[in-house]
This record gives structure tokens, C-alpha cells and sequence, in this order.
């Protein structure tokens, strides 16, 4: 591709245009990783390469630093693949389309991966180099993350000798994560049965919504597209009768989903209901989302009369009360930290099959027993309509370590480069320090990264100065472990 050709740190943004080469899509990762295991071979590296596409790379320390304590830097290999509407791309054969404008990194239409592709091309720049000063290096390069942390959560420890790690998955230049929240996949199983119906069919889309990270900017209270559906499905019931083909929306349980629908089957005689219906809700959404989804859309398509399958008995009456009644967004705000989310969930993904409808949410609290609560609510309203839950991907929250000597070194040094210092914060997202902290005892991290904005949507962007900037910064991290110890 060669559109980052020239900028620099040049090697940084060779290996970041490589990987935007490769599909790399969470649970789709065996081809990154094997590119990470060539790149190991191809630089006489040892390395390790386990049964999920995990990979760690060794490298020893740089003259005269062999024998100081090492270091883990450590990014994750997946990507959250969304594009616009009408985009078209294979996620899985395809790779991204890169875009240079003022100095700033996107991707044509898509997400653009810069979380977490950087910080595997940080780390695989510095292991190609041998004029950085640097003490022994254990780079640990995960998979899954976007889906649960699963790479994190199954990786063998053992092999690493560093107490202290480097994570790059931060997306905001200044700022230093030293805590986070701990996370849950919470799905909510109904199960479906079917009847033969005629009527005309509908269909009716959400649209047009900003979306995001579920954990980053849920304080930013956007629309979620298939709460807005279960909304829009409610009060039509008042308006007319109707079957449910399917409802469906959203891509990942961790992203706010920016699209929602539903296949319907009405009456003829109720066409100019629906369509008047749409049009009055549409302009109350509008206007209750005028300042974070302008472009919230909602539209109604008609087509010829037909006969379907549709959805039996009381099934669409349950499905609506739980998309209406589901909690989600913020459930509580942290009493210690201002600013700060405590607990909160969101509902990311919508699908309806054969056999059932499922909801899943990503849960996210830094309390584990208000995490617990959470699903148990969940439980407990599922349960009264007949239905299920199931979890998976739990992982333990991050917490705050009063002493830490890498903290304090990266503080310094971030002052001494800029001037001013960075802002140390606890977040609602999840990261994987808090796995690792968990299977290394007294491992000391914090995580930072260049400023990358809209992430997990097709408007990410990366900063190109901003790389640089927290490149200069790694360098001298790096340096300096040589002599703190």
C-alpha cells in the first residue's frame, strides 16, 4: 500500500501498514500470529507460539544490559472489524484501506485497528532494532481481546520473568491507566418457535447512530440502537398489529451498536399506521438525540404481501419487554474517584436464529459483586419471560498499586519530555493488565498509547504526531529500566 511511506518513526508505520495488510478480526488471528512467529525467525528471536495464536517473543538486553531485571511490552492482536453502511470488504480475506489526511491515520470506511495494531508495531520496531538501549524484552502479543480478553485469560505465564509490564492499548496521549474495570459476557437466551402467517412485510431500521466503546464512552450516553428498537417495537404495539420475523443489531457486545432491525408482517390496512407511526418517532428521537446521534435515522420498507415464518404465541409480547426492560448503560458511578464509571452494561449484540433470540451484553464494573449483581438482574428478569442466561469471558478488575516504582518512573519521564504531567486514571474499560496481574505476582503495569479517536467505529482515527510523540516516550522508558532497578 505504501501510504505511510515517509512518516516517522518509519519502521513503526512499516509495520503498522503491514498489519493492516493482514485480516486480523478477533477469533480470526491465526494469520497475524503466524506473521508475528515469522517475524521471531526471520530476526533469530525466540519465541513461543501457543495452541490459541498467542505469541511472545524474547529478546535479550542490549549491550551492557543483559543482565538487568527484563521488561514485557504487551499489545493484543485482534482488531474490532465494523464498516459503514453500503462499505464493502471481507473482513477475513481482506485488509484495510488506509487513509493519510493532515496528519491524521483512518481507514476508508472501516474501523481503522490502530487498537491494538500499534502497539504490536511499537513493539515489533524496537525488536528489530539494535541501537535502542533496552533491558532483556519479553513482548507478549494476545488474541482476543475485543471478545472477552480470551488470549489473556488462557496464556501460559510461566515462560515471563519481568514484575513489570508495559501495555500499549491506551488511546489517549497523557494519560497513564494504572486500574480497570473487571468484565462479563452476559448472553440472554430465548428460545423460539415458529407458525406460518401472511401479511405484508415490513421492515423497520435504526440508523445513522454514533456508537463506540462500550466501556470508554458509555458516559456519553449515545443511543444504543437495539434499545432504541425494543422502544420503537413497544409503542407500535398500540398503534396496530403485527408478527416479528426476526430482530436483529449490532456487531460486538463490546461496541454500542449503531444499527438495529426488525422484519415485520401487518395488515394492508395498516400501512399508512406504520408509516405515520415511524414518522412521529422519528422525530422524537431526533430531537431527544440532537446532541450525541444527529444522524439518527428510522425508517420503515414495505414490500409485497407474503407468507412467513413468524414468531409464536407470546414470544414477541416477552422479546419486546426484555428489549425494553433489559438494564443498560450506566447502573452506577464511582463515590472515589470523580468522573469515574463504577458499573454499567451494554447491550451489543441482537441476532435471531431458528432456534432462538439472544441478547448480549458486555457487563463491566469495578466491583466484582456489583459485577455479579448486574448478571444476576439479569437472570432474574430473563427467568420471569421464559428465558436464560449464559456467561462467559469473566475477567478480574485491575486495581490501583499504592507503591510502584515503574509508575512513578514513567511519570517523571512523561513531565521531564512535555512540560507538564501526564493524568493518572482508572477506567471503565477493560484491559489485560488485570489477567496478568493476576497470574504474576507482584507485577507492576501501567498502560498508555498515542492519541487514537473513535475506536471500535469506522471513524478511528490515529494521530500521527501523537505515535511519534509516544514512540520518543518508550525509547525512553526503555533507557531508563536500564538503570532503575
Amino acid at each position: 500500500m505504501n501510504v505511510l511511506n515517509g512518516l516517522e518513526p518509519q519502521a513503526v508505520f512499516k509495520y503498522f501498514e503491514e498489519i493492516s495488510g493482514i485480516p486480523h478480526g478477533s477469533s480470526d488471528t491465526k494469520r497475524i500470529s503466524d506473521y508475528c512467529v515469522d517475524f521471531a525467525k526471520r530476526h533469530n528471536l525466540n519465541y513461543i507460539q501457543d495452541s490459541l495464536n498467542n505469541v511472545i517473543i524474547f529478546k535479550d538486553g542490549s549491550a551492557g544490559y543483559e543482565n538487568v531485571p527484563p521488561v514485557i511490552i504487551q499489545g493484543h492482536l485482534d482488531m474490532v472489524c465494523e464498516k459503514e453502511s453500503g462499505v464493502e470488504i471481507d473482513f477475513k480475506s481482506e485488509g484495510l484501506k488506509l487513509a493519510l489526511n493532515n496528519g491524521v491515520i483512518s481507514a476508508d470506511g472501516t474501523t481503522l485497528g490502530g487498537d491494538d495494531g500499534i502497539a504490536v508495531a511499537y513493539a515489533l520496531a524496537v525488536l528489530e532494532s539494535d541501537n535502542i538501549p533496552h533491558p532483556p524484552l519479553e513482548v507478549v502479543f494476545t488474541v482476543d481481546e475485543e471478545i472477552g480478553m480470551l488470549g489473556a485469560a488462557g496464556i501460559d505465564c510461566t515462560p515471563l520473568k519481568s514484575k513489570r509490564m508495559l501495555n500499549i492499548d491506551s488511546e489517549e496521549e497523557g494519560y497513564l491507566l494504572v486500574s480497570c474495570a473487571g468484565g462479563v459476557t452476559a448472553v440472554c437466551h430465548m428460545d423460539c418457535q415458529w407458525e406460518t402467517r401472511e401479511g405484508i412485510h415490513a421492515d423497520i431500521t435504526v440508523s445513522g447512530l454514533l456508537g463506540g466503546h462500550s466501556g470508554v464512552e458509555i458516559d456519553k450516553e449515545r443511543a444504543n440502537a437495539c434499545k432504541i428498537l425494543g422502544r420503537i417495537l413497544y409503542g407500535l404495539k398500540s398503534k396496530l398489529s403485527f408478527d416479528i420475523l426476526n430482530v436483529n443489531g449490532g456487531l460486538k457486545d463490546n461496541a454500542i451498536p449503531r444499527e438495529a432491525s426488525a422484519s415485520l408482517l401487518i395488515d394492508k390496512k395498516d400501512i399508512s399506521n406504520i408509516k405515520d407511526y415511524v414518522k412521529d418517532v422519528s422525530e422524537i428521537l431526533s430531537n431527544e438525540y440532537k446532541n450525541t446521534d444527529k444522524d439518527i435515522s428510522i425508517e420503515v420498507k414495505l414490500n409485497e404481501e407474503k407468507t412467513a415464518k413468524v414468531m409464536v404465541g407470546s414470544l414477541k409480547d416477552r422479546i419486546i419487554t426484555a428489549l425494553v426492560n433489559l438494564p443498560n448503560g450506566i447502573q452506577k458511578m464511582s463515590s472515589d474517584i470523580e468522573g469515574l464509571v463504577q458499573t454499567s452494561l451494554n447491550l451489543g449484540i441482537l441476532t435471531t436464529s431458528e432456534e432462538e433470540v439472544s441478547m448480549s451484553f458486555s457487563v463491566r464494573s469495578s466491583i466484582s459483586t456489583e459485577k455479579d449483581e448486574l448478571v444476576a438482574r439479569l437472570k432474574c428478569l430473563m427467568e420471569a419471560l421464559g428465558g436464560s442466561v449464559t456467561c462467559s469471558g469473566d475477567y478480574p478488575a485491575w486495581e490501583y498499586m499504592k507503591d510502584s516504582g515503574l509508575r512513578e518512573l514513567m511519570l517523571q519521564i512523561y513531565e521531564e519530555q512535555n512540560g507538564r504531567k501526564p493524568i493518572v486514571q482508572a477506567i471503565h474499560a477493560g484491559v489485560e493488565c488485570g489477567l496478568f496481574a493476576g497470574k504474576i505476582s507482584g507485577l507492576e503495569c501501567v498502560s498508555f498509547g498515542p492519541d487514537i479517536k473513535d475506536i471500535h467505529t469506522p471513524a478511528e482515527r490515529m494521530d500521527v504526531e501523537s505515535v511519534k510523540r509516544t514512540w520518543e516516550y518508550l525509547l525512553e522508558i526503555l533507557e531508563r529500566l536500564c538503570h532503575n532497578f
